[in-house]
């Protein structure tokens, strides 16, 4: 599973919308044939389908990253739990909820090896220490009793850097991690898949890029996307490969904030149908997943 932190379904309008101002062949392979649109969301082929996604629970207001990544994790509403959108971080109320019920915990409790992938520096550590403040997805993976992987863990392969291509590590104090082309993250991911039964990825750039309304970091970091799941699909073998957002914000640079577009599902290979045919809304991803296991 591959998780975009802000990545709606916009209209198919490249000043604004960056999915259609340059070529990007994987997503359009993960999308059933097409880059979805609000006026053309769902596709499907052979490999691979894809369907628009409600973001917004039925709450009003801007869905948010901490509300829509609980709800994502745990299939529990918690934007209507606690009667209102709020992020980035987790409610404090929410996180006993994403202890008991998040799909790492209940994946492992049910004898099934999970992942979270992403390597994190020295720097995090420290802040999440002196902050008690993450991603519900990485409340959710320490709150299972899983540590968190760190620089150690890149430099064997064993993790994924949160840029994709380790590109900003140097400058944290990390000379000796080499950078590495999205490609071969996609084929780091797809090699970890084939080692554990579920594994995720959290990538939080798209969020902040469309927050800057900067349509030429927009594009590379669309291109690294784009290499990271070519790099995936050319190693996907048997594995089911889902990915899907929060909310919207990337696929609209006209505003800085977040939108109430839906977000896509798009799921690649073995069994793609069984998790797109049943979602409507973000509370029903983690249950989806969970019945196929």
């Amino acid at each position: 599973m591959v998780f975009l932190d802000g990545v709606g379904i916009g209209a198919k309008d490249s000043p604004h919308n960056p999915f259609f101002s340059a070529p990007l062949p994987a997503f359009t392979k993960l999308g059933g044939g097409t880059l979805p649109s609000l006026r053309n969301a769902r596709h499907s082929s052979s490999i691979a389908s894809c369907v628009p996604v409600n973001a917004t629970l039925g709450v009003k207001g801007l869905p948010q990253s901490g509300t829509g990544q609980t709800s994502l994790m745990t299939g529990i509403n918690a934007a209507r739990l606690i009667g209102k959108h709020f992020g980035p971080y987790p409610y404090s109320t929410l996180k006993p909820v994403i202890a008991e019920s998040n799909i790492f915990r209940q994946l492992h409790d049910s004898g099934k090896s999970v992942c979270f992938a992403n390597a994190f520096p020295r720097q995090f550590f420290e802040y999440i220490a002196a902050k008690n403040r993450a991603s519900a997805i990485t409340t959710s993976w320490i709150s299972s009793g899983f540590a968190l992987n760190d620089h150690h863990a890149l430099a064997a392969g064993e993790a994924l850097s949160a840029d994709i291509t380790n590109a900003r590590w140097p400058s944290m104090g990390y000379p000796d991690i080499q950078p590495i082309s999205p490609q071969k993250a996609g084929a780091r991911l797809a090699s970890l898949a084939r080692e554990h039964n579920f594994v995720l990825f959290e990538y939080w750039l798209t969020d902040h890029v469309g927050h800057d309304q900067s349509a030429r970091e927009a594009n590379d970091v669309l291109h690294n996307l784009d290499g990271l799941f070519e790099g995936i699909l050319d190693n996907l073998g048997g594995t089911l490969l889902v990915v899907t957002s929060d909310h919207g914000n990337l696929e609209d640079l006209s505003t800085k904030s977040h939108t109430r577009n839906p977000v896509p599902l798009m799921c690649a290979g073995r069994q793609h149908h069984r998790i797109t045919d049943r979602v409507k809304n973000l509370t029903h991803i983690a249950p989806a997943i969970l019945e196929l296991f």
